[in-house]
């Protein structure tokens, strides 16, 4: 499971594939559609899906002459399962945070 979770994990790591993968959770898209928003080349496009797809993210299929991508969420459940383990810890309300931050140092003056 290790070695999934570095691919996944590694795949996750980039912006741009992170960007796709959030264009491909509202539904499938032709790759010349998926690389339309970005400026950067087809081909660069085409090496950021080919590295989502080994990394089980996406699928791709041809249908006639066009090149589709697919969402594969289940390819997170292990990814998941791996940071749930993180959720004994509270999450920090930033908000109140930064407000006992001022009123400290407010104090401290």
């Amino acid at each position: 499971m290790t070695d999934r979770l570095d691919i996944v994990f590694a795949a996750l790591a980039d912006p741009t594939r992170r960007a796709i993968l959030a264009m491909l959770l509202e539904d499938d898209m032709a790759v010349t559609d998926v690389a339309d928003p970005f400026d950067i080349s087809l081909a660069a496009i085409s090496k950021h899906l080919v590295i989502l797809t080994r990394a089980g993210l996406i699928s791709q299929e041809k249908r006639g002459r066009v090149k589709w991508c697919k969402l594969e969420p289940d390819a997170l459940r292990d990814a998941s399962i791996w940071m749930q383990a993180f959720g004994q810890f509270e999450a920090v309300n930033l908000d109140a945070f930064e407000k006992f931050l001022e009123t400290e140092l407010r104090d401290d003056a």
